[in-house]
């Protein structure tokens, strides 16, 4: 979606927006999903020293991608760790020895810089049906959006001042509806003294070198899982965000880039980091910026704050962390009401594809795990088969399956 208007003069006002939605989409992933990463730590048995390494190259490295990815496409690339890598690292670095770990994660790191080279990851992601990407999208935000009005039954004061105050602020300036309940938020959590920050010390990070090993047994247990469950978990989706918010950005590069620094940051801890796809859709939509050709800063602005993260290590993750569930839930809640809304109306607004784009939606939402892979690849392969049955679209399946032969375009940073 780049465009000669992305390159006008910048004012005051295209800056406030897409930096709070940049700033929003970090605290969001922190406060809400970083948790993992210190419990892996915990089940490896790593001194402090090699968790706050794994705090400093994982932050580091997802700041500095996506910083440079949405500085050279002028799209809001937001890059972030793998959640369901972490997640499956709590059980899997219990039995590996962390160097072999660090081998494999070099591995991993290494088959996603060919993917990217390869081109063929982008002629998957163009096959996929727009109705059906609206579909998945919403489906993975829905419990989101729940969880925004959930937070009522456990904080709710705090839960319904934000939902009051977001709904007062879309009718009289809707602008700053997503900006006014994050900085209330912060001012009734410090007025309550819910959030201590008088202990709060600023450390410079060390990151630490550990010499990886490889193993046959780490591959196939740790390498591959990585892989294929950051692949179907992670990028698939967090392509398809931008594809439904109309950025073109092809996918190669993105692959490509987040690989190498995943290579390059792998012997210091960072397990896989990626295009992200959840907190990514705060920063891609109209919340961030009414026009699409500014909301590349809202990417450039989330790298910035991961940076700054990255070189105070766990203290400032830490901070992050400290702020109550119910105001996480509810402002990634609410700050992705607009996408949710948008994905489910471009999702049902074809009636020849409704029914299967509503397959798709309501299978994403289950969040079906089966043979470790998380929810979003069993929604797209239900909707992908659903689509395919219904509509009699055995033509598209042919095409489909081709995809994995030679890449009919070269890796390049926009192709329209």
């Amino acid at each position: 979606m780049s465009s000669a208007n992305s390159h006008a003069p910048l004012r005051w006002s295209d800056l406030t927006h897409p930096i709070v939605a940049g700033l929003i989409s970090v605290v969001v992933n922190y406060g809400g999903t970083f948790i993992l990463v210190f419990q892996a730590a915990k089940a490896a048995g790593l001194s402090p020293e090699l968790t706050a390494s794994w705090v400093w190259s994982v932050s580091i490295g997802v700041g500095v991608t996506g910083l440079l990815l949405s500085w050279a496409t002028r799209e809001p690339i937001i890059t972030a760790w793998s959640t369901p890598a972490a997640a499956f690292l709590v059980t899997a670095l219990a039995t590996t020895p962390y160097a072999q770990a660090v081998g494999a994660y070099l591995v991993s790191a290494a088959a996603f810089v060919a993917l990217g080279l390869s081109g063929y990851f982008e002629r998957v992601i163009r096959l996929i049906p727009p109705g059906i990407a609206a579909g998945l999208l919403a489906g993975i935000l829905l419990q989101f959006g729940i969880q925004a009005f959930g937070g009522m039954s456990v904080d709710p004061m705090l839960a319904g001042l934000l939902i009051v105050v977001y709904v007062v602020l879309k009718r009289i300036a809707a602008r700053y509806a997503v900006v006014g309940i994050l900085m209330l938020g912060l001012a009734f959590l410090l007025a309550q003294h819910r959030v201590d920050l008088s202990g709060l010390e600023l450390k410079f990070a060390a990151p630490v070198f550990t010499m990886p090993a490889f193993s046959f047994n780490a591959l196939l247990s740790v390498a591959l899982p990585l892989f294929l469950i950051t692949l179907t978990g992670q990028y698939m989706p967090g392509m398809l965000v931008l594809r439904n918010d109309g950025f073109k950005t092809s996918a190669n590069p993105i692959v490509a880039v987040t690989g190498l620094g995943s290579l390059l940051m792998a012997p210091f801890g960072s397990h896989a980091f990626n295009i992200a796809a959840i907190t990514a859709a705060i920063a891609t939509g109209r919340e961030a910026h009414e026009n699409p050709s500014r909301r590349w800063i809202a990417g450039v602005a989330a790298g910035v704050c991961y940076i700054l993260v990255g070189v105070f290590g766990v203290t400032l993750a830490a901070v992050f962390m400290a702020f109550p569930a119910t105001f996480i839930t509810t402002l990634a809640g609410l700050a992705l009401l607009g996408t949710i809304g948008g994905s489910l109306a471009n999702a049902l607004a074809d009636p020849k594809t409704r029914e299967a784009t509503l397959i798709t939606f309501l299978a994403s939402a289950a969040n079906i795990s089966l043979l470790g892979i998380g929810g979003a690849f069993w929604g797209l392969a239900v909707g992908l088969l659903s689509y395919v049955v219904l509509n009699g679209q055995m033509s598209w399946l042919r095409r489909f399956g081709r995809a994995a032969g030679p890449a009919a375009v070269q890796p390049g940073i926009s192709e329209e």
